[in-house]
């Protein structure tokens, strides 16, 4: 009896999994070139950096789990975002008043669509790390754990990222005090609108992937999501202390993002001593 042929792989699948890792490249890239542009350059290199995270969380979310989860993944942040900006804009909740600069183009009910974008590129790679750090969480218990741990990775993000757009001038606060303490740019409210917001983006993905997902999900590696959010948090840091003058953003970024690291290694030691 001779053996079963080994399965074929789709023609395109080599690409499905290599674009991932293509986008997060280029983004990196652009992130880095991002403190070291100025003006209007700067402005291009934004919303390039913001492109490119957008369509990764797309591309990433269905090369590992399916063709319906990039895009119920795209059609539930797009549409969450759009909803808590427009409500933050027009009444101060959650975020606390805020307004955005002409220089980020075309808006849908007040909201430059570039934010949805950017929604986009944040939700994905927290949700994704998020399952990671819930996987040691009792099965019964994980689905919450993952929601609160995707909720904190969303906000933590924004506690790095909206100083410097502020600092580009993109938005500001009508009133950005008080902070957390080294930044005084932007109101505690803020992080509390973000928590929120989180809790309820996530909420509602985590069943939706679990809904839409092939069967055998993830079909490729989680590498390329991972990266992009460690560059942006941790290289966001040092490009915040070294090069725009964002010491107490940069602080912050290092503060939440090492003992997330932590906890990582920890979970890598206790597989690698399971498998010996």
């Amino acid at each position: 009896m001779t053996a079963a042929p080994a399965a074929r792989a789709a023609p395109g699948d080599g690409l499905l999994r290599g674009l991932p890792f293509a986008l997060a490249v280029l983004l990196v890239l652009a992130a880095i070139a991002y403190p070291l542009a100025s003006g209007a350059a700067r402005d291009v290199v934004s919303w390039t950096i913001v492109l490119l995270g957008a369509s990764l969380s797309v591309v990433h979310a269905g090369a590992s789990r399916g063709p319906r989860s990039g895009l119920a993944v795209l059609a539930l942040v797009t549409a969450v975002a759009v909803a808590f900006e427009a409500i933050g804009l027009a009444t101060g909740f959650p975020y606390g008043r805020y307004t955005y600069s002409d220089t980020l183009g075309p808006t849908l009910l007040g909201v430059p669509l570039l934010v949805p974008l950017a929604w986009l590129m944040m939700a994905w790679p927290s949700w994704v790390l998020a399952r990671r750090l819930a996987a040691p969480v009792r099965a019964s218990r994980r689905r919450p754990a993952r929601v609160v741990a995707a909720a904190a990775v969303f906000a933590g993000w924004d506690v790095v990222l909206d100083p410097q757009m502020v600092q580009a001038g993109y938005w500001t606060w009508a009133d950005p005090s008080p902070g957390l303490p080294g930044i005084d740019t932007v109101p505690l409210t803020n992080l509390a609108g973000w928590l929120l917001a989180g809790v309820v983006l996530m909420s509602l993905l985590d069943p939706l992937v679990a809904r839409t997902a092939l069967p055998r999900s993830p079909r490729t590696g989680d590498a390329p999501a991972l990266l992009v959010l460690g560059w942006m948090t941790l290289g966001g840091a040092v490009a915040h202390a070294g090069w725009l003058g964002l010491p107490g953003s940069a602080a912050w970024g290092a503060a939440l993002a090492l003992p997330v690291l932590a906890v990582l290694l920890v979970q890598r030691r206790r597989a690698a001593a399971v498998r010996r």
